[in-house]
């Protein structure tokens, strides 16, 4: 188990901006010395501001295209690895359009757009914003690397310390721990004789290693004066077997992901995080990354997994669609249709989803991709089961969907 990011939260209005920064930097270089005296390693430390889309608005005399390579700079400086400068807003419809072009000036920002909330439903022009952008960021470089930096949120609350999706929604700065700890899964299931067993082995490492976590952030929250926002225990992986949480649901069912039963190894374990009592900040939930999993990265390449299973899995457990590779030639229309379905999900079920969708240039379904990276496993560009929708969806309403009632 790592902390994956330390991530501090800020109000882009907050000025001076490198006074907030300092204070910021000085946080999370003393909550990194802390939780590694705790027992644990800290990958990174993040930042992740207020929405830029609501700072533009408000400021209209700023560029943001300079606005983003300045913070890029300035983060960079304290010894922050990434930036989030947060979501295009639907009630800013221009600053989706705006997103490639900061993408491609920047290195290491990350950025995502709002297509649903619980209170507004879905929206379709945002929602077709968001695939336009998927897109046109997809041909930044020749391998559509681009898109690892860019989610488009559903019902996503603010605070959640994973990226892209990260942003905040006050002027006090605050911060929260994305842990890294599908191999808590994989150590449970594997010690255990009895699902029961598993649940609960998992569910105890999970619960003392919170409570230690929370023992070592709650004092720097005082001492810095920024809000402590909680942990987000969502199973994220690593690229290797002993890190897979495809491999732990494999564990559970005895069979191949994809296969029949899985749904239900991806329900047991999200049910066994909502028994933990610790501060919740983010998703909580099973993190399936096609690209950041081995396991996973080798059922697309058997045909095993497809997107449709993953949207399944969402739908009881998952944080989303995440780091999916998709044939280069995707349309715009085709990935709006994969969106709205991911959108509906989020609001009819009344929790937060992502989507980190990677169009790979002249890949076709089944081909693999080449990716060079260390926290890429390899695995086959999948196929995209759409087409344009020319019904009424195909409008520029916002639709209104809500949580299923149920009888007394």
């Amino acid at each position: 188990m790592k902390i994956r990011s330390i991530t501090a939260f800020f109000d882009l209005a907050d000025l001076p901006l490198e006074k907030t920064l300092d204070r910021l930097s000085s946080l999370s270089g003393a909550a990194r010395s802390a939780c590694e005296e705790a027992g644990f390693e800290v990958q990174t430390t993040r930042l992740a501001s207020t929405p830029f889309s609501e700072y533009v608005a408000a400021n209209p005399q700023v560029d943001p295209l300079e606005l983003a390579v300045r913070l890029e700079r300035l983060t960079t400086e304290r010894g922050f690895a990434y930036l989030a400068l947060g979501a295009a807003l639907p009630q800013f419809p221009v600053s989706y359009a705006i997103i490639p072009d900061i993408l491609m000036a920047t290195r290491n920002v990350f950025l995502s757009g709002v297509m649903a909330t619980a209170d507004s439903g879905v929206d379709l022009p945002a929602l077709r914003a968001c695939a336009e952008i998927i897109t046109r960021s997809a041909v930044i470089t020749p391998d559509g690397f681009t898109n690892l930096r860019f989610a488009a949120l559903a019902n996503v609350p603010p605070f959640a310390p994973f990226f892209p999706a990260a942003y905040a929604a006050s002027s006090q700065p605050a911060f929260a721990l994305a842990i890294e700890c599908a191999d808590a899964a994989v150590d449970a299931f594997n010690t255990a004789n009895s699902l029961e067993t598993a649940r609960q082995l998992l569910l105890a490492t999970l619960n003392t290693a919170a409570a230690t976590l929370t023992r070592t952030a709650e004092p720097l929250a005082a001492r810095y004066q920024a809000d402590f926002k909680g942990l987000d225990f969502s199973l994220a992986p690593f690229p290797a077997d002993w890190c897979s949480l495809g491999g732990a649901l494999e564990r559970l069912t005895g069979v191949q992901l994809g296969l029949h039963g899985s749904l239900a190894a991806a329900a047991a374990v999200a049910d066994t995080l909502d028994q933990g009592s610790w501060l919740r900040a983010g998703f909580n939930g099973l993190m399936l990354p096609v690209l950041e999993d081995s396991v996973l990265a080798r059922r697309t390449a058997a045909g095993c997994l497809t997107l449709k299973d993953l949207l399944l899995y969402a739908a009881v457990c998952g944080t989303g669609l995440d780091t999916v590779p998709l044939p280069g030639d995707a349309t715009p229309q085709q990935i709006a249709a994969l969106l709205l379905d991911l959108a509906a999900l989020a609001v009819r079920l009344g929790k937060p989803l992502t989507a980190r969708l990677m169009p790979v240039p002249g890949k076709k379904a089944g081909e693999m991709t080449g990716f060079e990276f260390d926290f890429f496993a390899n695995g086959q560009v999948m196929h995209l089961p759409a087409t344009a929708m020319n019904g009424l969806f195909g409008g520029d309403e916002t639709v209104p969907l809500h949580p299923r009632r149920t009888s007394k």
